[in-house]
Formats: C-alpha cells, structure tokens, sequence
C-alpha cells in the first residue's frame, strides 16, 4: 500500500502540475481546514478545492483554493452552507 502522502491522482484525471510552494497534501488541507480527510476528496469531487500535483507528482490541493474555502467557512451563514450541501449532495449522484 502506497504510503498517504506519496499518492497520486490517475493518470486519466487531468491534474495540473504547480510549484510546490503553491500546493498542499491532502492531509495537509485537513488539518487546516479542520476536517476530516476524507472530506478532501468530496471538497474536490464537489469542485470546491483544486486538485494540483508537486513538482514530484504528489497528489494534493492548491494552496489557493484552500484559502478561499477557509473563507468561505468563516464568512459564509447557516443557510448558505445548508444551501451549498443541497447542491453538493444533488450534484454528486
């Protein structure tokens, strides 16, 4: 088994490739967004955080869309989060 933080996305999942200042691990992006990391991959089937690889080709998120998504939780109100899990949920099957 392929230890967490070297996993990599499938090569038919077109992923791009950023700097690896501006990418974080899927662990990573849990921890700071205080979530669960099987969230992770729902924030990114939902398209709500950006899948990227390391210059490595490390599976993991963009820096950016971390950011936004942590602001977005700080800012955004109870009907619209109940909003956006409707919609995530509607949207996934």
């Amino acid at each position: 088994m392929t230890p967490k933080d070297e996993r990599r996305y499938p090569k038919l999942l077109p992923v791009p490739r950023v700097a690896d200042d501006a990418w974080l691990s899927q662990p990573e992006a849990a921890r700071q967004l205080d979530i669960a990391l099987f969230r992770i991959g729902a924030l990114i089937a939902c398209g709500h955080l950006a899948p990227a690889e390391n210059s490595a080709g490390r599976a993991g998120v963009t820096i950016t869309s971390v950011h936004a998504e942590k602001a977005w939780r700080a800012s955004a109100t109870s009907r619209a989060k109940s909003l956006r899990l409707l919609k995530d949920t509607i949207g996934f099957f």
